[in-house]
């Protein structure tokens, strides 16, 4: 990059003033030309790349962010997370360190794509942070917001004591519980499935904490709990632990007895324990309930062939160990 015919490279070592009486601007002073001052003191720049859709994140959310942190004249980020698949959701005023982020985060919305400068006292401030990021730096940031969650009301619902949350609307409660169930099911579509057994569990021990008022309230908590003993049993699945897997899939089955999801998951759970009849007569429930479900009917054949396999070593041990029984058949 040229400017005025001297290098953008070189420009950074010549004095600020120079560079104002020589008409000389630096890239970020140009680049903020083009920008938007969000705050109105000149301390947060924005240019909005991509739009988003949807609300602005609002505060105290649980956000999940593409990021990279510029010096000016870097090309290279001082810090990045783009080369995550799947970065980790970070807590409003709790784990964004940079002023500056957070307040422009406030700014966004789900799926945008925007550029920031931020002034010193917006970023690292006098000292800077050294060895990366000298004194009194002028840094920029490009940010991606993935998604966020509002976890505002969860952060007061497990600020409360165990009286006042059996005190609350049993609305409040669900509306707790299925933000737990949404960070649940992201940890396990990334694959992170401890996190994603852990929110299910956190969310069963709020459920099952709960002083029920009448019948009503009891069916409807059984309700809610039906999918995250389902959630339960699959992901223990994943982490290869069958016996926990059963034991939430017939949990759920007391809940709903004639569940195919259930049925098929204690089916799952029994053949990898290779208890074979227990899994024959789950999966022929299921399959009675869904006779052309795809994955039942592999998961039968799977049985039927581990089974045979079974059987034929059964019987070349026996023929090993008493070899005149063979001889006499």
């Amino acid at each position: 990059m040229q400017t005025n015919g001297v290098s953008s490279r070189i420009m950074q070592f010549i004095d600020p003033e120079e560079r104002r009486r020589a008409g000389i601007q630096t890239p970020f002073q140009r680049l903020a030309q083009q920008m938007q001052d969000i705050l109105g003191n000149g301390g947060i720049l924005k240019e909005v790349i991509r739009v988003g859709d949807g609300p602005l994140v609002p505060r105290d959310a649980s956000v999940s962010v593409h990021y990279s942190g510029f010096l000016e004249y870097s090309d290279r980020p001082f810090d990045s997370t783009t080369h995550l698949k799947f970065p980790r959701m970070v807590k409003l005023g709790k784990d964004v360190t940079l002023c500056g982020l957070e307040l422009g985060l406030l700014s966004m919305r789900k799926g945008e794509f925007s550029r920031f400068l931020f002034q010193p006292d917006y970023a690292f401030g006098e000292m800077g942070c050294p060895p990366l990021i000298p004194p009194v730096a002028t840094v920029l940031y490009e940010v991606q917001v993935l998604e966020f969650l509002d976890t505002a009301q969860v952060d007061d619902f497990f600020a409360m004591s165990p009286g006042e949350q059996n005190s609350v609307p049993l609305s409040t409660l669900l509306n707790v519980v299925d933000t737990e169930r949404t960070f649940g099911n992201r940890c396990f579509n990334q694959g992170r499935f401890e996190d994603a057994k852990d929110r299910y569990k956190q969310a069963m021990t709020l459920l099952q904490n709960r002083e029920l008022m009448d019948k009503e309230e009891k069916g409807r908590i059984d309700e809610v709990k039906l999918p995250f003993l389902l959630n339960l049993s699959l992901t223990y699945l994943r982490l290869e632990r069958p016996q926990k897997a059963l034991q939430y899939g017939e949990k759920a089955l007391k809940i709903s007895p004639d569940n195919t999801k259930a049925l098929f998951r204690c089916g799952q759970a029994s053949l990898e324990m290779y208890d074979y009849e227990k899994a024959q007569d789950y999966l022929t429930m299921a399959q009675a309930k869904k006779p052309f479900d795809a994955d039942i009917n592999n998961l039968l054949r799977k049985l039927a062939v581990c089974y045979k396999d079974c059987l034929d070593k059964e019987k070349d041990m026996c023929s090993k160990m008493f070899p005149g029984i063979k001889s006499e058949n």
